[in-house]
């Protein structure tokens, strides 16, 4: 019957049976027994443990001693039990589960062996005893429900740092789902979150669900939560406190299950004192606080960060880069970087389009880079940005964000994303321009 249903089975006749054919034939599921000759099934677990934990395992038991039962899943670890006469409806349902449980398994097994023998947890890569301290509280915090507060830089990694704690959680079977909150419009932000139903405003044409139900059962990340505007603090305070969320124009409230991670580059303390962000949401998310630092405090992950980068490169370009050459990496070595691993990523997949094959070697990196002298610019025509000797880095900014906005034919949107910030912080330059001409914001 099991064969039918897709599995590859080996029976054995009681516990010792089992663990001959289990030291050649390691499954990925046990159903055994409890009583059963020369050894039991609450031994052959026990030994299995001992041998360092063996297969996800079922246990089949009579009604009279389902207390046994119970036990042997708490003591040694069973994944559930059965109850004989065995249903072979509730027998599948149990194989499929165990088979889906043994795969997290394998998986946060996997991410531990690569945290240990290559300094990488998920896409994070780093062996400075920073990035140690990082992955280590990573680890500690995942297998919880508190709350996360990640902080550090822009390009830092925040959200690979979110996504690497849901991979190591319960809850990794379940949705991970982010939303920039810097990136919406107020008037869209409570929507986004919580949903809302048809007609409950202008626009409403249809019913919409927020990031808290399609993240139900696994992760929410709020990354740039500093940005959230201060009526949204309240609704999502509640919504923290109560567990339970009602869409705009809605009657009812939905019971949630989700894991909340924040995410900020600003430090919300200062945002606090200047009546900008809620002192008790603040307390709400930093349950378990978790700084990410600069690339230039870990410089020494400078040489895995970039053959990691190299790696993940090579296939969505079809080049083949081994390597950077040292005086490249003397170059990396004494650079600021100023925008973080993100920055390190786009100067490398430019230097690998450039270069095809081989080593990266000086001419492939971007003009200017790391003290480079910039080769003379043609004419604005040509999209290059010249410029003169003796400007402030205010002058250099200014001038960059309008030609990216002349470029894009005044798509504020599509220019953030072209200068790597945040629409919001986009329309703050902007107003502070127009504010120094004495005009008024577009």
């Amino acid at each position: 019957m099991i064969k039918l249903w897709g599995y590859a089975v080996e029976t054995a006749a009681d516990g010792v049976e089992a663990l001959e054919k289990l030291a050649m034939w390691p499954a990925h599921i046990l159903v055994t027994d409890l009583m059963m000759p020369r050894m039991d099934g609450s031994e052959l677990l026990r030994q299995l443990k001992a041998q360092g934990g063996g297969p996800t395992a079922i246990v089949q038991t009579a009604f009279g001693n389902l207390d046994t039962a119970l036990s042997t899943i708490h003591e040694l670890g069973a994944f559930w039990f059965l109850e004989k006469p065995v249903q072979s409806a509730a027998l599948r349902l149990l194989l499929e589960r165990a088979a889906q449980q043994g795969r997290l398994v394998e998986h946060t097994v996997r991410l531990e062996r690569q945290l240990s023998n290559r300094g990488v947890l998920g896409d994070m890569v780093g062996t400075s005893p920073k990035m140690r301290e990082v992955f280590s509280l990573i680890q500690q915090v995942a297998p919880s429900k508190a709350a996360v507060l990640i902080t550090g830089e822009s390009g830092t990694g925040k959200e690979l740092a979110a996504r690497a704690l849901h991979a190591l959680s319960p809850r990794r079977s379940g949705p991970f789902v982010a939303i920039n909150c810097a990136a919406m419009p107020d008037t869209l932000m409570e929507s986004e979150l919580f949903g809302h139903e048809k007609g409950s405003f202008t626009g409403a044409a249809e019913r919409r669900i927020g990031c808290f139900e399609l993240a139900q059962n696994g992760t929410l990340l709020l990354d740039e939560i500093g940005d959230m505007p201060l009526a949204t603090q309240v609704k999502l305070l509640r919504v923290l406190e109560d567990g339970r969320v009602r869409r705009l124009g809605g009657k009812s409230e939905i019971q949630l299950d989700v894991r909340v991670v924040a995410a900020t580059n600003s430090p919300i303390e200062t945002a606090i004192k200047e009546g900008k962000f809620r002192e008790d949401l603040f307390y709400r998310l930093n349950v378990f606080p978790i700084p990410l630092p600069p690339l230039r405090e870990r410089l020494e992950d400078l040489p895995v960060l970039v053959r990691a980068t190299l790696e993940a490169l090579n296939p969505k370009h079809g080049t083949k880069i081994t390597e950077v050459s040292s005086v490249v990496m003397d170059r990396f070595l004494n650079h600021h970087w100023p925008g973080n691993v993100r920055e390190l990523r786009n100067v490398l997949e430019r230097a690998v389009i450039l270069s095809g094959e081989g080593t990266v070697d000086m001419v492939h990196l971007p003009p200017g880079f790391a003290g480079t002298p910039p080769p003379v610019m043609a004419t604005a025509s040509q999209g290059e940005l010249r410029i003169p000797f003796g400007s402030t880095v205010e002058d250099a900014e200014r001038a960059l964000i309008e030609m990216t906005l002349e470029h894009t034919k005044n798509n504020k949107t599509r220019a953030a994303e072209i200068l790597g910030i945040s629409q919001k912080t986009l329309f703050n330059k902007l107003k502070e321009y127009n504010s120094a001409r004495g005009v008024g914001a577009d």
